[in-house]
Order: C-alpha cells, then structure tokens, then sequence
C-alpha cells in the first residue's frame, strides 16, 4: 500500500502524508477531490464533477479538463509515496477509495455514532468523552476555500452535524452535573444559533441548576418574542414544556447522585407501513429479480425505479416489499412523496422524517423541530436495522436526501420520473428503467375482462391501443369489470377513436390524462411547446430536426428542448447511432400532446409547423436525389443531415410514407406530391422501375389549392410501393 493519507475536511482541505502536506495545486483540483471526498468509496460522475467546478456553465472542453484535474491528484499521490490507486476511474466517473486512508468527516461521523452507542447503554462519562473527540477533529469552516453549490451544500450538512453534536455533547455535560461550566458556552451559542431549541433548552437548564430560575425564564421569553416577531409561532412544545416545569419548580429537573437516565420511547409494534398493491400485475420479472441482489449487500442499498407515468414504478416497488417483507425484522417505512400530484404540493422531507420517527415511537415531543436534527435521529434510530425504506413519487433529490439512512443493513426504494443523478452518482443506487409491458403480458393485465369472451384479437387490439401501459391497461379492466353489457370489442370501437381515446382512459378525470398532466405541469414553456407541437406529426419517429421545424428554431435548441423532454420520461430515445438520435412517443403520450396542441395553439400555428416539417422533409430528400443543399430554417446543412442517400432513406422511410398521408389529410397536397415524388426516385435507385409519370404542377400560387384528384390518386398509387 505505501504512504497512508489523511484526508482532512473540517475546516481548509488539506492532504497530509506521514505528517507532511501533500499539495494540491489550484481551485479545480481542490474542488474535484473535495466532491470524491465528499462521496468515499462512491462513483462521482463526470457530469457532476463538471457541473461543481463550473456552475452550470461549462466550457467545451470540461470533461477534458476534469481527466487532467484528476491526472494531476493522483500524480501529487504518487509523488507523496503512495503505490496503490488512490483514485481510480469507474463508470461514469470516479471514485476515491478511503478504505485504507482517514478521511476526518468520516471519522467524525463515526465517531458520533459510537458515542450514540455508549449512550444508549447508559455509559454517559463514556458517551460525553466520544462526542468531546468527535468535536475535537473540527479546525474551522468545512472546506473553506472551495466553493459550488454542490461543496457548499455538503458544508451545509457537516455543519449541521456539528452542531447536532455539541448540542448532544452539551445534554451528556448537563447529565454529569457540569451544568455551572456550561452556562458561558451555551450563552454564546444560543447568540450564535438564537433560533435553535436544544441549545436553548440546553442553558434553562444549566443555569436553572446553577441556582439562576429568573435567567432561565428570560432565556426563555426572549428566545418566544424572537419567534414571534420573525416567524409568528410560539416555541416547540419540547421548550414550552421546559418552561412549565421551571415555573413549577417541577422536582424532576433536580440532578441527584444516582439520577436515572431519561428512559428510551416506550416500545411499539414494528412498522408494517406499505400499501396493498393492485389487483393486477404481472410481467416484472427481470427486474425483481434485480432487485433480490439489493438484498444480498453489506451497508444501505439503494435502488431508483424510474419510468413514465402510469408505467407500474409503485406497484412494482410494492410487489417486491411485500414479497420480502420478512427479510426485514426491523420494520418497512412508505411515504408518498407526492412529486407529481396535481392535487397536492409535494410533501415535505421534515413532514415524513415525523412520520416516520412516530412510526419507531418517538413521542411528539421528542420529534426536534430542526429538520437537520430529525434526520440525524431518524439515521439514529436506524443504525444497525434492518429496514425498508419506500419514498414513492419523488421529484428531488432534496425531498430524498434527508430520508436516506446512513448505516445498517437497510435497504432503500426510490420511485420518480425525472432523473436524480445524486443518487446515481453520489450514492451509487441501481437504476431501474421500466418499459412498456409486451402484448402478451398486456393481455394476461386484462385479465378476466379480456378471456370472459374468448376474443382475443380485441384483446390484442386494446393491448395495441393501450401502449403495454400498465395505467391505461388497469383502467380499461376496470371499466369492462364495472360495465359487464359491454363487449370488448364495444370498448376497443371507444378506444381506437383518437379524439376520445384519454377521454375513455381517464375516467372520473383520473386515469392516463391526469398522470401525464402531472408531467406536463413540470415542463418549461418552451419545452411545453415543443412537446404539444411535435404531438401534431402522425409519424413513427423523427429526428431532432423535426423539433427544429415545428419550433421555428435552431437545432441545437431544439436538441436541448428533446432531451429536456427525455429526461421529463415524456418522450422516447427510439435509436442512437453516431449522434443521429431518433426520437418518438409512446402512442398515448403523442395523444396527450396532440391534445395540448388543439388546446392551447392555434389552428393557423399547428398547420404551419405542420407545413413547416413536410418542407423540410422535401428539402432532405431532394438533396438526397442531387447531392445539392437546399436552403432551410434552423442553419441546417442539408448535405451533412443526409450524409449517405440510400441509409438516409432507409432510416426516414417509414416517416416519410407517415408523412405524405398526414399532409394529405390535411390538404396540403403541395408537400405531399413533392415529397412522394422524391421519394419515388430514391426507391427507383434502390430498385430500378418504370416511374408513373409525375402529374404536371400548375403555377406555385396554386398550391395552397391543391387537392386535384388526379395528383390525390397519383400520390396514393406511389404509396403502396413505398410502403412495401
């Protein structure tokens, strides 16, 4: 191994080796090792070391700049005499390994722990004497002289520990009857931290034992008219108790020799909090059997189950807790986080920390009213348990973090939409991506609903119309249980109606509309715009250019807005080849954007970002017959977008084929003649044909009017052909 570092946090970062310290050269490399240090033993990925140094604003070459970064710690390591990777590369980013280094905000937490320990079995000289040591590793701010949001934040948390643990350290003091030494530190932190309760709970009590009632009273109604004055609330129940005592001269505020410690909360049945889960369910298997291996790690394990709305994230996360409920004796904890509700705000994490510290037995007033100090209890309560961890519907890492346990064999399922990276990156959690259910699993969905005719090609057809959707799916069961004179066939007729089609999946104004509402909500107004206006196009797929002609735009924006959109689990990667990335819509999702477009854009916009796609369709592939750019909004290079004609067809076919149809239906028959013809040459030059000659075109003022039947039946002809 070589030299053994030690790794210093709590105050300037520092590297120390054998007593000597290590440098470490310039404000990137001190932020990139402060986010690894930040993470031990975790992957930090590439994306959040990028977005700590930069804020967001990246030059082109970050991720170039972020290898050099880490190139030059680990040559500073090896010159300092260490042998063995401090630092080591792992996807999709890197990862420090302290396993055989000190970091000081790990041990300090450790520390803590231990010393929560000796508390707990009564040893208070002990339990004082480890959080005095504990306390004892801080040197000053917590990496002062980094800055980011990212470090700041984490400097945040550290603080708030410390904090938590002079408070603790200061309850264990007053425990030991040092209650006259403590008064002139208290005073000056409940100066420092007028707002913090323990602290002043802390001083009634040192200074009422020291003999000095009236000052404890004062302490006391001065900390009330700050809260009032600032916040319009009395004082937590905990600190008015106190003070009731105090007044009463309660004799229970006496220390004696012997004084018995305050008895832990009485015992409770253990929590058994998950849902019953839906009726119907089925498919899954791959991933439960993905999540088995949480169960078979040391220390917290986490998983993130992610997925469109109405995908099955919960269920699947109910299933597989109820079926391995048993494997944890200590409890199963769930909350519904409430991300995507439109009925209701999210949910606050100090509201579920309660929750939660209820459910194990903490009394009201004992539940701190700092939500930092809930969290340090609640990571309390579950060190050394086996738990269950359920945060449904979450749309933040803020709203998980605090919820997140620190130690045990626990085990952590976390349900949402949008893309957490923290808990990918920081905490290293397995991801888990759902996918539509195939038709046979959608049908087997249905269930009795769908056998109790022996019609299975309706069956099929609804499982079609319904997307493997498990929402959509669970609805339409529902509705032929709950109406048994319907056939299934009659629902299927419903159904294949695209303009009622969320209508009969959204009963009660549930269902579908009312989960991708939820979505939809979230989105930028640009993004929003984008996504209602690409609903408009009948086609199976498209590339990002087609963003760029629906929005008026340029392509990189409208790249930017699409991937917004992927993350936003509303839109879908269909291929990625070489950067040419091709997007669609799950069949539903495209009807609810459809639906936003008539809502909220006007006809004249829809048929002109309508006509705007079918232009530029005709653009690409009439330089896909000459080799010649054409001129197209957005700065696109015609010539490059189409790169090799024949592939480039190939890849398009289907959409173009979708395309003429569309522009015919919707009279622009203009678009739709050139664009078959185009396309008529491109497949001769696949394989040779006689061409239909092509209909003569009037003047080019006349193609608002096009809608001649023989130009109608001249198209309609070539589709056969190019659909085959």
């Amino acid at each position: 191994m070589g030299t053994r570092f030690a790794f210093s946090m709590l105050g300037p970062l520092e590297v120390r080796a054998g007593g000597m310290v290590v440098p470490v050269s310039g404000q990137r490399q001190r932020t990139v090792l402060a986010m690894l240090l930040l993470a031990p033993g975790r992957v930090v990925s590439v994306d959040s070391l990028v977005n700590a140094v930069w804020e967001g604003a990246p030059p082109a070459t970050g991720r170039t700049q972020i290898a050099i970064c880490v190139a030059g710690l680990r040559k500073a390591f090896r010159a300092a005499g260490c042998t063995d990777d401090v630092i080591i590369t792992s996807s999709p980013g890197y990862k420090l390994l302290a396993d055989d280094h000190e970091i000081d905000a790990v041990r300090f937490e450790q520390e803590c722990a231990a010393a929560e320990q000796a508390a707990r079995q009564g040893l208070v000289e002990r339990a004082a004497d480890g959080m005095r040591e504990a306390l004892a590793l801080w040197r000053g701010q917590v990496l002062a002289g980094v800055s980011g949001r990212v470090v700041e934040s984490e400097a945040a948390r550290l603080e708030e520990l410390r904090l938590s643990a002079y408070e603790r350290h200061t309850s264990l003091r007053l425990e030991l009857g040092q209650h006259r030494e403590l008064i002139g530190e208290l005073t000056a932190l409940v100066h420092d931290y007028p707002l913090r309760e323990q602290a002043r709970a802390c001083l009634m009590l040192a200074q009422y034992r020291s003999g000095r009632r009236a000052e404890a009273l004062e302490t006391f109604r001065a900390g009330r008219r700050q809260f009032i004055e600032e916040f319009g609330m009395e004082p937590g129940p905990a600190l008015q108790g106190l003070h009731r005592a105090i007044l009463n001269d309660d004799a229970d505020l006496a220390l004696t020799e012997g004084t018995p410690r305050q008895p832990e909360p009485a015992a409770r049945a253990v929590p058994a909090q998950l849902p019953t889960a839906g009726a119907r369910f089925t498919g899954r298997t791959a991933e439960m059997s993905t999540l088995d291996e949480l169960l078979e790690g040391d220390g917290p394990a986490v998983a993130f189950i992610t997925g469109a709305a109405g995908i099955g994230k919960t269920e699947l996360a109910l299933r597989w807790g109820r079926r391995v409920a048993e494997r944890f004796p200590d409890g199963q904890l769930f909350v519904d986080l409430r991300g995507y509700d439109g009925d209701a705000d999210p949910a606050r994490p100090e509201d579920a920390l309660a929750g939660f510290l209820r459910a194990y037995g903490v009394a009201d007033t004992q539940i701190p009213a700092d939500p930092g100090e809930r969290s340090a209890l609640y990571r309390s309560l579950l060190d050394g348990k086996r738990t269950l961890v359920v945060l449904d519907n979450a749309a933040s890492f803020a709203q998980v973090r605090p919820l997140l346990p620190g130690s045990g064999d626990n085990v952590v399922l976390v349900t949402g939409r949008d893309q957490i990276g923290e808990l990918l990156g920081e905490h290293c959690a397995l991801r888990l991506r759902l996918t539509p259910l195939s038709r046979a699993e959608s049908v087997e969905l249905l269930g009795a609903a769908s056998a109790r005719e022996g019609d299975q090609d309706s069956a099929g057809r609804l499982a079609d119309l319904c997307g493997g959707l498990p929402l959509a799916l669970s609805v339409s069961a529902a509705r032929l249980v709950a109406k048994p004179h319907w056939s299934l066939a009659h629902l299927v007729r419903l159904v294949e109606d695209e303009d009622r089609r969320l209508d009969e999946l959204s009963p009660g104004g549930r269902g579908v509309r009312s989960s991708l509402d939820a979505s939809y909500r979230r989105l930028s107004p640009a993004t929003a715009t984008l996504y209602a206006r690409l609903g408009l196009l009948d086609v199976p797929d498209f590339a990002a250019w087609v963003g760029a002609a629906v929005l008026d735009s340029g392509l990189a924006e409208a790249e930017s807005l699409m991937e917004e959109l992927v993350d936003a689990q509303l839109l879908e990667v269909s291929s990625a080849a070489d950067c040419a990335t091709r997007y669609r819509f799950h069949p539903l999702f495209r009807c609810h954007a459809k639906e936003k477009a008539m809502l909220w854009q006007g006809s004249e916009e829809s048929l002109a970002a309508c006509r705007r796609a079918f232009d530029t369709w005709v653009a690409l592939a009439t330089t896909a017959l000459d080799r010649q750019p054409r001129e197209i909004r957005g700065g696109l290079d015609t010539r490059e977008h189409v790169g090799d004609p024949a592939a480039w067809f190939e890849t398009e076919r289907a959409s173009v084929v979708a395309a003429i149809e569309q522009a015919l239906r919707m009279g622009l028959v203009l678009p739709a003649l050139d664009l078959a013809t185009a396309a008529w040459q491109l497949l001769a030059t696949e394989k040779p044909m006689p061409l239909t000659p092509v209909p003569t075109i009037a003047s080019a003022e006349d193609g608002a009017v096009r809608s001649r039947a023989r130009e109608k039946r001249w198209i309609t002809k070539l589709m056969g052909e190019l659909a085959s």
